[in-house]
């Protein structure tokens, strides 16, 4: 911003400029400090008396500002100043006295930063000491020890002059052993605002309060019906607990008129917490080990459902990603818009399921408020069309003499919304002690005022802090804006209506270059590498969930993950964000690998076709499908799967089971195959690891033939011979009979002498034979090697054998 935008309306005049260079150069001079030190601003400082001349030994008494109430006094008050003071150095000291100085008017916001850089330097002017009544007076301070003090002053004796922000030092005069006379060993500047009537024009003031934290998810949850979630640790239980940073950010921020700026995965991590979850590597019987921070997680989400209520809520992409890093180094990775594009679309509905409240999802804001055309682009590529910039990268104007109002129009309907970099950054640092604490208060206000009194235009001022305030920087935070809400100059405003508000024409609209962005935080950006990894999870889960039956308990979890693996918190911490990535990666491939084909040894194959099984094992808790199981011979010549090189069968295997499937084989040839099982998607990607085993056919061989023929002939020679055997028998017992037959013939003939007529009546064997039907068949009878011909044409269904 424009330095010209410092001043107050008009520069001091030489003379006046004069006086005050004099005045520093000489302050050490003791026969002239009286003299020179006059007021410039106050009539009061003009007939006060001169100040003790500075101790040679420079500061060694150190004056701390613990306190001073009101911030903003106004016509009646009383303002009172508490601390301490404390001897740093080797000798006592002796008739010390505190006393309250007021000094020149401040008429610039940077004469306000210089100050501030030399708060307790005592070579600089620091005017006329208030009347001795209000002091507070040691006997003596000795080294090492500390001593506190209070002093109330009627705002009314402080003889304040015209409105605006007045130097107030706190000093402590005294005498040591070496040095016995009256000198200033001490001192602390802080100021005090003077504006005790309602301005005409009030500044509008938008205070975004963020609700953020660091990841503590991971993308790991159990095997139940209720997928219970797993955190990498349990600090977000000590942020929600009573005392914790995120729990004093609710608190302090419910009676506040501030904008609400929440990333929604602090929501959904707190509600995980409601229920039951894990803690890898704890005990198990450590009731931390299975989430026991139920009832906390459920009041602060109560607590943040009644501190939101009635007000404007802001919800950031889930998971707050960087999105400097994804600008600088994402967009060239395939995939990385689309995490953010996922990630914009569930922050409404996630803020809205949690707390009940819609919140807008129109802005975009990158790590301090640093921008380029590139962070524009990304910002504003997943339906933003608000960047909360910062004033201390975007430029003021040319030649104002003012702060101009936020809103900023930079083309294509986008609005750069730029905070206030002084105010924004005021409450950075350790606000554990009371002193810097006050002095960033008394800072926050002196420079919100300097702001209000230079110029009459209506203005716009919006306040972006840090992103994870400490419990302390929360504490400073909620009473600067409670005693600027008191104030006479400023009024609360949402962000929304400050981004509509009407813009300065005469303020800049050109987007910073990106050789204009700060080499301090280009240095702790996610590198490219972290994009890649996350694509490559991307892949791997896209090519998992095809084959699920309930996909969404796979990718749901897995999708969060992702984004959270984007998040701005990392920054500052490569190796813990690259350790989150790899577990993410690792993770989604243990359970990738629960489906796998099972390994199997070399098949001797024994016959001219068989078949063989290969097994799908599912050891997930869901049941997967739209699986092919593809078996590949990579020698068909000599063996081939169903007729052809490779054979496919669809897959689909229940939760917790194996699956066996067959494949038929034909061998053509002896000798060994190497066969390959290699699972696959329905869109014919790979999925898993191939198994690979070899098939040796070992069925058509000589050997195995002149067996077989050696047993064919010896069934034959065996049938010949009983043939023959048999015949031999049949022919002899013919020739038996034949035999008897003769006897028999011969006493017949004997008989038939005797008796003719018997002879007669007898029949011979060749001109009767017997025809009976009933006749008994002789052994030696052969049986037709076919039935009889019939020369009628066959009938219906018989069989004709030609």
């Amino acid at each position: 911003m424009a330095e010209a935008a410092d001043f107050q309306g008009t520069s001091p005049s030489p003379a006046r400029r004069w006086l005050r260079r004099t005045g520093a150069v000489l302050a050490g001079t003791p026969l002239l400090t009286g003299l020179l030190q006059l007021p410039a601003a106050s009539p009061a400082e003009a007939a006060a008396p001169a100040a003790p001349r500075a101790a040679s030994d420079d500061g060694s008494v150190a004056v701390s500002v613990d306190s001073l109430t009101p911030g903003a006094p106004a016509e009646g008050d009383t303002v009172t100043v508490s601390g301490t003071v404390t001897n740093k150095g080797k000798k006592t000291v002796t008739d010390a006295s505190v006393g309250l100085r007021v000094g020149s008017l401040l008429d610039t916001r940077s004469s306000i930063d210089t100050v501030a850089k030399n708060s307790d330097d005592i070579g600089s002017p620091v005017g006329a000491e208030i009347d001795d009544k209000y002091t507070e007076k040691f006997s003596k301070l000795t080294p090492g020890v500390s001593q506190p003090y209070t002093i109330s002053v009627p705002a009314d004796e402080l003889d304040l002059g015209q409105d605006g922000v007045y130097d107030l030092s706190v000093t402590l005069t005294g005498e040591t052993s070496d040095q016995p006379w009256e000198q200033t060993l001490g001192v602390r500047h802080t100021f005090l605002p003077w504006q005790p009537d309602e301005a005409d024009t009030k500044t509008k003031t938008t205070f975004m309060w963020p609700l953020i934290s660091t990841v503590h998810m991971t993308a790991e949850t159990g095997s139940d019906e209720e997928q219970t979630p797993v955190f990498h640790d349990d600090e977000l239980a000590e942020e929600i607990s009573p005392g914790g940073r995120l729990d004093r950010m609710v608190a302090l921020g419910k009676d506040l008129d501030v904008t609400w700026v929440i990333d929604p995965d602090l929501l959904a991590s707190v509600e995980a917490m409601t229920t039951r979850y894990e803690i890898p590597g704890e005990n198990a019987d450590d009731k931390n080990a299975v989430g026991g921070h139920q009832a906390v997680a459920k009041r602060w989400l109560t607590e943040v459902q009644k501190a939101v209520a009635d007000k404007e809520v802001v919800a950031l992409p889930f998971g707050d990603p960087d999105l400097a890093s994804l600008a600088h180094h994402g967009t060239s990775v395939t995939g990385s818009l689309r995490h953010l594009k996922e990630a914009t679309d569930v922050a409404a509905g996630t803020v809205e399921s949690i707390l009940h409240v819609n919140a807008s999802t129109d802005f975009a804001w990158p790590v301090e408020g640093a921008v380029d055309p590139s962070i524009i682009k990304v910002s504003t590529s997943a339906g933003a069309d608000k960047v909360i910039t910062r004033g201390d990268t975007f430029e003021g104007g040319r030649d104002l003499t003012y702060t101009p109002t936020a809103p900023r129009p930079i083309g294509g309907g986008t609005t750069a919304v730029v905070a206030d970099a002084r105010l924004s950054t005021v409450f950075d640092g350790d606000m554990t002690r009371a002193s810097a604490s006050t002095q960033a208060v008394q800072r926050f206000l002196a420079q919100s005022l300097t702001l209000a009194l230079q110029t009459d235009r209506p203005r716009s001022v919006v306040i972006a802090p840090q992103r994870t305030p400490s419990a302390a920087q929360a504490q400073t935070m909620a009473e600067a804006i409670g005693a600027l809400q008191d104030s006479t100059w400023s009024q609360p405003q949402d962000l929304t209506a400050a981004a509509k508000s009407k813009p300065d024409p005469d303020a800049g609209t050109e987007v910073p270059p990106a050789s204009a962005y700060p080499k301090s935080l280009r240095k702790q950006e996610l590198p490219r590498s972290a994009f890649e990894q996350i694509a490559r999870t991307q892949d791997k889960l896209d090519r998992f969930k095809v084959i699920l039956s309930n996909p969404s308990r796979v990718v749901t979890p897995f999708g969060r993950a992702l984004n959270r693996g984007m998040a701005a918190s990392w920054r500052g911490r490569p190796a813990e964000a690259a350790i989150y990535r790899s577990g993410v990666e690792t993770y989604l491939d243990t359970l990738s690998s629960q489906v796998r084909l099972i390994e199997k040894s070399d098949t001797k194959l024994s016959g001219r076709s068989a078949t063989i099984p290969v097994t799908v094992q599912n050891n997930l808790v869901q049941g997967v499908e739209h699986l092919v199981l593809r078996l590949t011979s990579t020698n068909p010549t000599r063996l081939e799967i169903d007729g052809n090189a490779y054979e496919e069968q669809p897959i689909a295997v229940s939760g917790g089971h194996s699956q066996s499937v067959k494949f038929t084989t034909n061998a053509n040839a002896n000798g060994r195959a190497t066969v390959v099982a290699q699972l696959y998607t329905q869109d014919g990607r790979p999925y898993g690891q191939p198994v690979t085993f070899d098939v040796k056919v070992t069925e058509i061989t000589a050997t195995v033939m002149l067996v077989i023929g050696g047993g064919v002939l010896l069934l034959v020679l065996a049938g010949f011979r009983m043939y023959t055997q048999r015949k031999r028998a049949a022919a002899r017992q013919a020739e038996e009979r034949e035999q008897e037959n003769a006897a028999d013939a011969a006493d017949a003939d004997a008989g038939d002498a005797k008796n003719p007529e018997a002879s007669e009546r007898r029949p011979t064997q060749e001109s009767a034979p017997d025809t009976r039907e009933d006749a008994p068949e002789q052994p030696s009878d052969p049986a037709p090697d076919t039935a009889p011909e019939s020369a009628d044409p066959s009938g219906t269904g018989e069989r004709v054998d030609r």
